[in-house]
């Protein structure tokens, strides 16, 4: 997946996920926005749930710890009515040097 060593592939998958939660929304490729979603959107669970081992899971997983304590408070108002679908994917035009199909991921 993706065309990467696994460690290369999870540290991509950990970096683009942090910056979707950081900032709310990334431009990337079509495949890598597929990827991360699953990710993104199993740390909001965990933001849900709120307990300390989700907290440290998160811990583990995203880079910036004030994040995850933002995450961990702002989660459960958010999304706590939501049983899912926390991120929106919407294709943008293809990337200028090599065609590659680009994606917008944002979370709603």
């Amino acid at each position: 997946m993706l065309g990467r060593p696994a460690d290369q592939r999870k540290a991509l998958l950990r970096a683009l996920t942090t910056e979707l939660i950081r900032n709310g929304r990334i431009t990337t490729t079509k495949v890598r926005a597929k990827a991360v979603r699953s990710e993104a959107e199993k740390m909001i669970t965990l933001a849900k749930d709120g307990s300390l081992s989700a907290r440290r899971q998160a811990m583990g997983y995203i880079y910036d710890k004030q994040l995850v304590h933002a995450l961990f408070e702002q989660a459960p108002e958010r999304y706590g009515a939501r049983e899912g679908g926390y991120t929106r994917i919407l294709r943008t035009v293809s990337r200028r040097g090599d065609n590659a199909d680009m994606a917008i991921i944002e979370l709603t």
